[in-house]
């Protein structure tokens, strides 16, 4: 069962988030939020898997709840819902700890995959808006491999590329001919040297860094 909190400071959205969810026998909703502090306090009393936040709130807004939520010990993950395609705080949200983001007006199906895939570990990025964020808020290349990638071996940035691009760890391991397993450790390493909180902030470092560029093919899947 996985254990959903909705954060938004509009009754009538956190009513039909509610019902798509509940409806689902691996789904359930736990909670309802108004603003980021309640989100915060509820969050340690339901112990959900995963917080569908609102980016825009009263008090306290969705980035901050974020970040001071995936901080804590056993973070749930974060969905962030958005209103806009192009809204100018979901890089930061990414940046927070967010797993990915939906847009508001998402259909019933698209929300249901939405949250299965983030309380599966694994990060939730709109293919366009992808995209388009990376072209304007990616850095240039640098000239050198930059510090924060110092630590990675030459393996380990070659998985961390294939993450950024996109690939699953099942195609991370065919295309460098080893195993689903080793996948996952270099994985688990590179989160470990870089403080990485999932997949997202990954793809958000590769491009930030200069490892991969915006020119580079994009996957078409919306799971990354």
């Amino acid at each position: 069962m996985i254990r959903v909190l909705i954060a938004d400071d509009q009754a009538l959205v956190r009513t039909g988030f509610r019902v798509i969810l509940d409806a689902e026998p691996d789904l359930e909703v736990v909670g309802e939020a108004a603003d980021g502090r309640e989100t915060i306090e509820l969050v340690p009393l339901k112990r959900p898997d995963v917080v569908l936040m609102d980016i825009r709130m009263p008090n306290l807004d969705g980035i901050e709840a974020t970040r001071r939520l995936t901080r804590g010990e056993r973070p749930p993950r974060v969905l962030i819902l958005t209103t806009f395609d192009l809204d100018e705080y979901v890089y930061e949200a990414l940046r927070a700890g967010a797993s990915g983001f939906l847009l508001k007006d998402a259909g019933a199906d698209e929300l249901l995959h939405a949250v299965r895939v983030v309380a599966a570990d694994e990060a939730l990025l709109s293919p366009s808006i992808t995209r388009r964020l990376i072209a304007d808020y990616a850095r240039p290349p640098a000239s050198e491999q930059p510090l924060a990638l110092a630590e990675l071996t030459p393996r380990e940035l070659e998985v961390l590329r294939l993450v950024a691009r996109g690939l699953a760890n099942s195609e991370i391991a065919r295309k460098l001919v080893i195993g689903e397993a080793t996948v996952k450790t270099h994985i688990a390493r590179i989160f470990g040297k870089l403080h990485l909180h999932d997949r997202a902030q990954a793809v958000v470092l590769a491009y930030e860094t200069g490892l991969v560029t915006p020119g580079e093919q994009q996957p078409t899947t919306v799971d990354v």
